[in-house]
């Protein structure tokens, strides 16, 4: 992918806003487990950091994706991971969908806000039995008038506690499960909407994360999005840019803690030399550096085929799987080099380490990426009938 002084000049943004308004407070952010969420995204929004490939009409850059794409990467470079998810989900996860399907009316009123920063979005899909199987969810949205009537709950759903918007996918019809799903928007402060205590969670600790429970919560017919039964498709389209987007995070994230590791075992001495004149110790960081750059080449290789319209989901699927599974390596291996250091909360390797976990499970878990890879690559035994 060949990036231009555009390009360029957005990494620039992004990398001085995470240095300048996210990393001196990242510390304070996680301790409180919140961060102040709308007033962060009230600057990016300024900066025009949330609505890069959103369409113009909504207030958006309407650039294509591989500009997303930077931003992301320099996001990765924060010194945590949850304020970066959160951003995420304001982008890439909660309002692709609303973008490409929503009614005109419908993006004015939850779109152009999220586009602005005054908004802050929410994707509401995982359930407690239907994590990575979507199709496996229960909560239900019926008719009733020119309402929908939903109820149900959804389980880790990131800025729950904070968000003024749901983007939600209900059944709405008794249909095979494929089609019987459709997505709608709905105002967090809805009655009938109401929140776990915050979940304690193992990283990810700057966000808020919640179980959600939707008990005879009405919303217009008029905040579905696209059509009807049309759901399913959806979120596997939006999961595609949620995958994308998760790559590159990681990419920035892996040669932050790769380089300060190197820096890191430059300055430690044992035995009389820097760790690093070890020939294990650089000779690691070598194959980790190349593991980082093969990861870059499939998710740019997958951006450049998104632009082009092509269908990523196997690439998207192979990106995602490299990533969750080589941010786990990286940040033991580096880890590992940190000493007694590295066991300590407040490292950047163990701060990996916490938060990084995520990648394998979030979005679709290794598991379900390798089924899909399967699947595509043909090799996927049919289910035996009885």
């Amino acid at each position: 992918m060949k990036f231009t002084e555009e390009h360029d000049a957005l990494r620039r943004t992004a990398r001085q806003f995470v240095e300048n308004e996210l990393n001196p407070f990242i510390p304070e952010w996680e301790e409180a487990g919140r961060f102040p969420i709308h007033e962060v995204f009230k600057k990016m929004a300024d900066l025009g950091l949330l609505g890069i490939c959103k369409p113009e009409e909504n207030g958006g850059l309407g650039l294509d994706y591989s500009y997303n794409l930077v931003v992301a990467e320099e996001l990765g470079r924060a010194a945590c991971g949850g304020v970066p998810l959160a951003i995420g989900v304001q982008t890439d996860m909660a309002t692709p969908a609303l973008a490409r399907f929503g009614g005109k009316e419908l993006r004015e009123e939850f779109l152009n806000p999220a586009i602005r920063g005054e908004y802050v979005a929410s994707i509401a899909v995982s359930e407690v039995h239907a994590g990575s199987d979507v199709a496996a969810i229960k909560t239900t949205a019926k008719k009733d008038g020119d309402d929908y009537v939903i109820n149900g709950s959804k389980m880790w759903i990131t800025n729950s506690l904070q968000a003024d918007f749901f983007c939600l996918l209900a059944n709405t019809s008794d249909d095979k499960p494929h089609v019987n799903k459709s997505m709608i928007i709905v105002p967090a402060k809805t009655t009938g909407i109401s929140f776990s205590e915050p979940l304690n969670k193992l990283g990810m600790r700057s966000t808020t994360t919640a179980q959600v429970y939707f008990d005879n919560v009405r919303v217009p017919q008029r905040n579905l999005v696209g059509a009807e039964g049309m759901g399913f498709m959806m979120q596997m389209m939006q999961f595609q840019e949620e995958r994308m987007w998760a790559c590159a995070n990681a990419i920035g994230g892996l040669e932050k803690v790769i380089r300060q590791t190197i820096d890191y075992t430059k300055e430690r001495t044992t035995f009389g030399q820097p760790l690093i004149n070890n020939q294990y110790v650089h000779f690691r960081f070598a194959e980790l550096m190349t593991e980082v750059e093969a990861l870059k080449a499939l998710t740019y290789q997958a951006c450049e085929q998104h632009i082009a319209g092509e269908n990523v989901t196997m690439m998207a699927s192979m990106a995602k799987l490299k990533a969750g599974r080589l941010t786990r390596e990286v940040a033991d291996s580096c880890l590992q080099y940190w000493g007694g250091n590295g066991f300590m909360w407040d490292n950047p390797a163990s701060q990996l380490y916490r938060d990084g976990r995520l990648g394998s499970i979030g979005g679709g878990a290794d598991e379900i990426m390798l089924g899909i890879i399967c699947k595509l690559m043909d090799i996927l035994p049919k289910k035996q009938k009885n």
